[in-house]
C-alpha cells in the first residue's frame, strides 16, 4: 500500500473496525483465554520476501492476533488499574501518528511544546497543585519516579555522581513504605543507589506508612554515615490505594532536607474533585509529584504528568547539549528532552487537549466522582452478606474482598479458595479481577473505572462473584 487512495480506502475501514470495536467490546471475552505460544505457534517463522495485501494482513489480525489481546477499553475489566481511552484521545491519537512529529524541542515542533506546557497548567489548576509546580509529561509513572530519583541523587551530591560517578564516602538512602510499586525499587537500581539502600518503612493498620518509623530510620542512617536522599510517599497504594500522610511526611523531609516525591499515579485524578483535595495536605514542601491521566483521566496510553518545584535541577540533572542541538530559541522555551530521560518525545499533550476539551471538567469529575459512588454502594452489599469480608479501606473506586463463608476458618483453606474463586471468574470472560496479598491473606481486589462503565457492570459482577463463589464452595 503506497499510495494515498489506498490508505483512504483502509483508513476508512479501519475506523469502521474501531467503532464496531466498541459497539460490540462487551461480547469479547475480557481476559484472553489462550495458552501460551498459541498466538506465536501462528505466525510464521520468517518475514515475507513480497508485500502482503492489507485485506490478508487485516483477516490474520482478527483470527491471529485479537483471540490474545485482553479487552482493557472493556468496562467489565476491573483488575490492576485502569488504562483508559475514550473517543477524543483516540481521535487525537490518529493525528498524532499521522504527523509523527518527533517532539524532542521547541524547534521541532512549537507547537507541540507550548501545548504541553499549557496542558501541564490546565492539570496543575484541575488538580489543586500549587502554582509554583512545573509539569512535563512523561511517557509512564515509572519513568517519571526515575527522574526523580536522579534528581535527588544529583542535589544530595552536588551533581556530582553526573560528573566524576559515585565514591565510596556517598552512600545515599531512600524510602518507601513497604506497599509502594515496585517501579520505586527499579527506579532506585537503575539509578546506583542500590536495592539494599532502600530502607522499607512499616505501615500502620491502613497500610499507610508511618511517619515516626520514618524520621527514626532517617535519624538512624544519619548517625551510621549515610545521606538521606529520598523519599516516597504513596497517594493510592498499588495492592490497595491507601493514602500516606502526606502533611506528616513532608515535615519530616523538610527538617532533614530529603527529596519527597509523591507517587499518585492511579489516584492523583481524584484530585480533580474538591472532596479528595485533603490527600495533597502538605504538598507545598514536596518536590515532585506525578500522576497518570492514562489510568483514570480518559487519556489512552501513555500520557504520564509528572511536577516538579525546582525546574533548574531536573534540567540540570538531564540537560546535554550536542552542537547539533543548539539553536536560537535556546533558553526562551521549553525544550523537554532536557526534562527526562528521553530524547525522542512523542505529541502526547494532543491527547490531553482532546480530551479536557470534549469533556470539560465538569463531566471528568462528574465520572470520576460516579466511579466512587458505585463502588462504594458494592462495598455495601458485600458488607451486609456475612459471607464476604473488606480486608482493606476502600478510600475510592477499589475494593479489596475475600469470600469468608462462615463454615470455614481456616486461613489456608480460605486462600486456596480465594484463589480458584479468582480463577474462575477470570475463566468466564465476564469479568476481569486480580489478587494482591495483605498480610498474608489472598485478597481478590475489584477496580471500576471504565470510561463508559454502568450501574448494570458492578450488578453483574457482583452477581458472577457471587454464583461463583457458590459453586467453589460446594467443590472444597
Amino acid at each position: 500500500m503506497n499510495n494515498t487512495s489506498d490508505f483512504r480506502k483502509h483508513a476508512h475501514q479501519f475506523v469502521d473496525w474501531m467503532a464496531d470495536y466498541f459497539e460490540n467490546i462487551e461480547n469479547y471475552p475480557v481476559k484472553s483465554q489462550v495458552e501460551p505460544k498459541e498466538i506465536f505457534n501462528q505466525i510464521p517463522s520468517t518475514p515475507p520476501s513480497a508485500g502482503e495485501a492489507m485485506e490478508k494482513i487485516m483477516q490474520d489480525f482478527q483470527q491471529i492476533i485479537m483471540p490474545g489481546i485482553t479487552h482493557w477499553q472493556s468496562p467489565n475489566f476491573m483488575a490492576y488499574f485502569p488504562s483508559n481511552a475514550s473517543y477524543p484521545s483516540i481521535l487525537a491519537e490518529m493525528l498524532i501518528s499521522t504527523m509523527s512529529a518527533q517532539c524532542m524541542i521547541w524547534e521541532t515542533s512549537p507547537a507541540a511544546a507550548e501545548l504541553e506546557e499549557m496542558m501541564m497548567i490546565w492539570l496543575r489548576q484541575m488538580t489543586g497543585l500549587p502554582d509554583f509546580f512545573e509539569g512535563v509529561i512523561q511517557d509512564t509513572a515509572s519513568t517519571a519516579t526515575l527522574c526523580a530519583i536522579l534528581t535527588a541523587r544529583e542535589k544530595a551530591t552536588n551533581f556530582n555522581v553526573n560528573k566524576t560517578g559515585f565514591s565510596d564516602d556517598k552512600k545515599l538512602r531512600a524510602y518507601c513504605s513497604s506497599q509502594t510499586h515496585s517501579s520505586i525499587e527499579k527506579g532506585i537500581k537503575i539509578a546506583g543507589l542500590g536495592k539494599e539502600n532502600l530502607v522499607k518503612i512499616a505501615v500502620d493498620e491502613k497500610l499507610q506508612l508511618i511517619p515516626e518509623a520514618l524520621e527514626e530510620a532517617i535519624k538512624n542512617d544519619i548517625a551510621a554515615g549515610y545521606i538521606p536522599c529520598f523519599v516516597t510517599a504513596a497517594l493510592g497504594t498499588t495492592s490497595t490505594t491507601a493514602i500516606d500522610p502526606l502533611k506528616e511526611i513532608a515535615a519530616i523531609c523538610k527538617t532533614y532536607k530529603v527529596w519527597l516525591h509523591v507517587d499518585a499515579a492511579y489516584a492523583g485524578s481524584a484530585l480533580v474533585l474538591p472532596e479528595y483535595r485533603w490527600m495533597i495536605e502538605g504538598i507545598e514542601d514536596a518536590d515532585s509529584f506525578v500522576f497518570n491521566p492514562h489510568k483514570w483521566l480518559f487519556t489512552n496510553f501513555d500520557c504520564s504528568a509528572y511536577f516538579v518545584k525546582d525546574k533548574k535541577a531536573l534540567i540540570n540533572t538531564f540537560s546535554i547539549l550536542p552542537e547539533y542541538l543548539k539553536t536560537e530559541t535556546l533558553g526562551k522555551v521549553n525544550d523537554y528532552r532536557d526534562w527526562g530521560v528521553q530524547l525522542g518525545r512523542r505529541f502526547r499533550a494532543l491527547k490531553l487537549w482532546f480530551v479536557i476539551r470534549s469533556f470539560g471538567t465538569t463531566e471528568i469529575q462528574e465520572k470520576i466522582r460516579r466511579h466512587i459512588t458505585l463502588v462504594k454502594q458494592l462495598e455495601k452489599q458485600m458488607e451486609q452478606n456475612p459471607n464476604y469480608e473488606i480486608l482493606a479501606p476502600t478510600t475510592m473506586n477499589l475494593i479489596c474482598f475475600r469470600y469468608h463463608p462462615t463454615t470455614i476458618n481456616d486461613e489456608e483453606k480460605l486462600n486456596q479458595l480465594n484463589e480458584q474463586l479468582l480463577h474462575s471468574i477470570n475463566k468466564t470472560g465476564k469479568l476481569y479481577l486480580t489478587h494482591t496479598k495483605i498480610n498474608g491473606t489472598y485478597t481478590i481486589r475489584l477496580v471500576a473505572a471504565n470510561t463508559v462503565l454502568e450501574t448494570r457492570h458492578l450488578d453483574e459482577a457482583w452477581a458472577l462473584i457471587q454464583k461463583l463463589a457458590s459453586e467453589e464452595h460446594k467443590k472444597a
